[in-house]
C-alpha cells in the first residue's frame, strides 16, 4: 500500500531564487533534496572538478601511495584484481590506465562468477603467484577477504585493498568489532575511523582517487587522468549510488565527457545500442549501456567488457560491442522466464505473507538472481532474496527497500551462511542447501520490520496545477539534473483530475495515453508507461465496466483520480507540446 506524503520543507525561497537566478519553485525543489545553505546550493548547481575532495584524506591513502610508488619504481609486477560487475570492470580499467601512465608493469584479473565467485579468493591469488606477481591491488572488493589476504601475505605478497563496501563486523554487546584485512593498506571510506568527508563513493571512484594521488606523488599531472571520470560516472550510475555530493559532480562531468569520448569501445557500444549521444542521461547508462557490460560478467566473462574498454581498433570495438549486446538480449529472455516463475511461486505459497521474501529458483542462472530479486521487490515492496542452486550449496542475491538494511539483516543470521557481503540496499550470499528453510525462518524472525516499513512512501515535491506545466518551467528543471538515486526526478501531484479518454498504444500494448483535465479546466495529454492492464482493471473496479469501456472509446465521464507525475515535452514532426508522465495513481 502506497503512502503519499507531501514534502513541506521550509526555506527563504525568494532569497535563494534571487541569489542563484532560479525560480522560487526550483528553489523549493532543491530544498526538498536536503541541499541547505548557500555553499551547498552553489555546489549543487555549479559544482565542478575543482570541488572534489582530496583523495589523501582517505584513511591509508598515504600508505597505499607510498607502497605502490616504490613498487612502480622497482618495476615490480603488479596485478589489479577487480570484480565482474559494472563497477568492478570500470575500477579495473581506471587502475590499469592510471598505472600504465605511471610506467608500471601491470596487468589484471577478474574472477569468473561461476568458477571463482565474488571477490579475491585463493584461485586468483594462486594464479598471481604462478605469474610471479609481487603486488595485488583489489578494486570494488577486498574489504571482506581477510582470510584470503592473510594467505597472500603468508606467501610474501604485497596487498593493497581499494573498496567501497561495508566493513565486516561481529556484534559485541551493544557495539561492534570491525574485521579489517591485514593488508599493507586498506582504502575504503566506509571504515569507521576514515575521516574522508563523503562515504558514498563507488569502487571506481575510490580507484580514481588512488590514481590521482599516485600521479601527484610521483610528479605527474593528475589532470591527465581526468578523462577517466567518464568511467567513474558509468560505475556510479550502474552501481546505483546516490547522486549527491561528489557523485553528482562525477556524473555531471562524466556524462559531458562521454558525449565526446575518445574510447572506441564506449563509442561502439552507444552506437550499437542506439543511444542518442546528444541526449545521453543516467537512464542510458543504467538501462542500456550498463546492462550490456554486466551481461558479460553474468553469462560469459567480464573480461570481454574490459577488452571493449581497451579496444584500440574500430573493427575490434564494433565486434565486441555487438557481442555484449547479443549477450544482454539473451539475458533479458532468461530474466523474463525466471521472473515469471518467481511470481508464480510467491502467489501460490505462504511466501507472500512474509516480511522478507526468500525465493528459491534452482534452475535460474545464478548471475540473474539480483535482477530477479529487484523485479520481485518492485511488485511486492518487500526485501527479497533469490537463491539458486550452485556447485556447492545455494548462491543468491538480495535487493532491499529503503527502511531495511540488508547487510545488517544478513549479519544477524550469518551462522547460517557460508559467505555474504554487500550494503544497505543489495547483498550477495551463499549457504549450505540444508539451511534454506532455517534461513527463511530466522531472517524474518530477526528482521525487525514493522507494518509501516512495508508501506511504500511516495514523496511528493509539490502540488502543481496543469496550467504551470509549460515549456519554460520544464526547461528550468534541467538545473536539477542529473537525476537518479538520491536526486530523484521531481514528483508533482494533482487531485480531482478528470480522465476524459484513454488509448492503449505500442506494439506490445504497454503504453497508455490519456487526456486529463484539472479543476481549473486545463487539459493535458498524459502518458503512463507502467502496468497498463493493472491500471485499466483499477479503473474498472473503482468506476464500473461501462465507465471503463467508455473511457477506452474516448468518451470518459465521471472518472476522477489523483496522479503523481513529472512534466515532459512531446516532440512530433517539429511540434513541441507539454505533457505529463504519470507515475502513481489513486
Amino acid at each position: 500500500m502506497e503512502n503519499w506524503v507531501l514534502l513541506r520543507k521550509g526555506a527563504d525561497f525568494q532569497h535563494i531564487s534571487e541569489k542563484f537566478h532560479i525560480s522560487p519553485r526550483v528553489a523549493s525543489l532543491i530544498r526538498n533534496r536536503d541541499v541547505i545553505g548557500d555553499d551547498a546550493i552553489e555546489k549543487y548547481l555549479n559544482g565542478t572538478i575543482a570541488d572534489l575532495y582530496d583523495g589523501m584524506l582517505m584513511k591509508d591513502m598515504d600508505k597505499a601511495v607510498a607502497v605502490l610508488g616504490e613498487k612502480i619504481k622497482e618495476n615490480a609486477k603488479i596485478r589489479i584484481i577487480g570484480d565482474y560487475d559494472i563497477d568492478g570492470i570500470q575500477s579495473t580499467y581506471i587502475l590499469l590506465e592510471g598505472f600504465r601512465m605511471l610506467g608500471a608493469d601491470v596487468d589484471s584479473d577478474i574472477p569468473d562468477r561461476m568458477k571463482d565467485g565474488y571477490g579475491l579468493n585463493r584461485n586468483l591469488i594462486d594464479r598471481a603467484l604462478e605469474a610471479d606477481v609481487d603486488t595485488i591491488i583489489t578494486c570494488d572488493n577486498g574489504i571482506a577477504a581477510a582470510e584470503e589476504i592473510a594467505y597472500a601475505k603468508s606467501m610474501g605478497m604485497t596487498i593493497v585493498v581499494t573498496d567501497h563496501h561495508e566493513v565486516p563486523y561481529t556484534e559485541i554487546g551493544a557495539g561492534r568489532r570491525y574485521i579489517l584485512p591485514e593488508a599493507d593498506a586498506v582504502v575504503d571510506p566506509k571504515q569507521e575511523d576514515c575521516t574522508y568527508p563523503f562515504k558514498g563513493l563507488c569502487g571506481a571512484a575510490v580507484a580514481y582517487k588512488l590514481v590521482e594521488a599516485l600521479m601527484e606523488a610521483m610528479g605527474k599531472d593528475a589532470e591527465d587522468a581526468d578523462y577517466l571520470m567518464e568511467n567513474v560516472a558509468i560505475a556510479t550510475i550502474g552501481d546505483v549510488m546516490d547522486l549527491v555530493d561528489e557523485n553528482r559532480i562525477f556524473v555531471k562531468q562524466g556524462l559531458d565527457m562521454l558525449k565526446r569520448t575518445e574510447n572506441l569501445g564506449l563509442k561502439a557500444l552507444m552506437e550499437c545500442t542506439g543511444v542518442n549521444v546528444d541526449k545521453l542521461s543516467p537512464y542510458h547508462i543504467g538501462f542500456v549501456i550498463g546492462p550490456c557490460m554486466n551481461a558479460s560478467g553474468r553469462l560469459d566473462t567480464a573480461k570481454r567488457a574490459l577488452e571493449l574498454l581497451e579496444a584500440k581498433k574500430v573493427a575490434e570495438a564494433d565486434l565486441l560491442a555487438g557481442d555484449l549486446k547479443a549477450l544482454n538480449d539473451s539475458r533479458k529472455d532468461m530474466t523474463a522466464q525466471a521472473v515469471e516463475e518467481a511470481f508464480i511461486q510467491v502467489e501460490n505459497s505462504e511466501l507472500k505473507d512474509a516480511d522478507v521474501l526468500v525465493v528459491y529458483l534452482p534452475e535460474c542462472h545464478e548471475s540473474l538472481a539480483g535482477i530477479v530479486a529487484g523485479r520481485i521487490r518492485e511488485k511486492y515492496y518487500r526485501p527479497v532474496f533469490v537463491l539458486t542452486k550452485g556447485a556447492e550449496g545455494l548462491k543468491g542475491s538480495g535487493r532491499s527497500i529503503e527502511t531495511w538494511h540488508m547487510y545488517e539483516g544478513l549479519n544477524r543470521v550469518k551462522h547460517l551462511l557460508s559467505k555474504f557481503g554487500g550494503h544497505k540496499m543489495a547483498a550477495g550470499l551463499s549457504m549450505p542447501e540444508e539451511n534454506l528453510e532455517q534461513f527463511r525462518k530466522e531472517i524474518n524472525e530477526k528482521s525487525g520490520i514493522t507494518p509501516e516499513d512495508l508501506n511504500e512512501k511516495i514523496a511528493i515535491d509539490m502540488q502543481l496545477p496543469f496550467e504551470c506545466v509549460n515549456e519554460k518551467f520544464i526547461g528550468e528543471l534541467a538545473v536539477l539534473e542529473p537525476f537518479g538515486k538520491g536526486n530523484a526526478r521531481p514528483v508533482f501531484a494533482e487531485r480531482q483530475v478528470q480522465v476524459e479518454s484513454a488509448r492503449i498504444l505500442g506494439k506490445n500494448k504497454n503504453v497508455l495515453k490519456l487526456q486529463v483535465k484539472d479543476l481549473h479546466g486545463t487539459r493535458m495529454d498524459a502518458m503512463y508507461f507502467g502496468d497498463v492492464n493493472t491500471f485499466v482493471e483499477y479503473v474498472r473496479e473503482k468506476f464500473g465496466d461501462i465507465a471503463c469501456e467508455c473511457l477506452l472509446r474516448g468518451h470518459g465521464h465521471g472518472i476522477v483520480m489523483a496522479f503523481t507525475y513529472y512534466p515532459d515535452i512531446n516532440e512530433y514532426q517539429g511540434v513541441r507540446t507539454p505533457q505529463i508522465v504519470i507515475q502513481n495513481y489513486k
